[in-house]
């Protein structure tokens, strides 16, 4: 038994890895992220980046981000996609999972816009796997009390 104990992936390796297939969906041509929402090991939402449901993906219309040389990070309401933590809380408000007392695992390090919207649904940790370039994020999460963690395991 201790074989197959050391051979299983940690709690975060495994939401990790499922997050960043599910980053693996993105229509984003920047960048492809993935959320998954979890409460009591249990994944109750997941999100990708890329434009809301019935619109046209950034592969068909251009990326106008680029098209404008926005640099990430900055303006984003400059962008026809949606990001993955925020489609992970679009996901669960729309089958009606609630989410509060929940952590998220993301392949990034949400946006400040982002940030608010985890705030203010109750989640209560963050595991990420690589930066975002947006300090006010970091520094938003610390000052709510919610638990941010850099993660490497995979």
């Amino acid at each position: 038994m201790e074989v197959l104990e050391s051979a299983r992936p940690s709690w975060n390796a495994y939401f990790m890895s499922i997050a960043e297939m599910v980053a693996k969906r993105s229509t984003c041509l920047r960048r492809s992220v993935g959320a998954v929402i979890v409460k009591d090991k249990r994944i109750l939402a997941t999100g990708y980046n890329g434009a809301p449901r019935n619109l046209k993906h950034c592969a068909q219309t251009g990326c106008l981000r680029e098209q404008l040389g926005v640099k990430s990070g900055e303006r984003h309401e400059l962008c026809r996609g949606i990001h993955a933590e925020q489609n992970a809380i679009v996901q669960a408000a729309y089958y009606g999972v609630p989410i509060h007392g929940a952590v998220i695992y993301c392949t990034n390090l949400p946006c400040s816009i982002c940030t608010k919207m985890l705030i203010n649904a109750g989640v209560t940790g963050i595991y990420y796997k690589d930066g975002y370039p947006d300090a006010m994020s970091s520094e938003m999460f610390e000052e709510a009390g919610i638990f941010l963690s850099k993660t490497d395991e995979t």
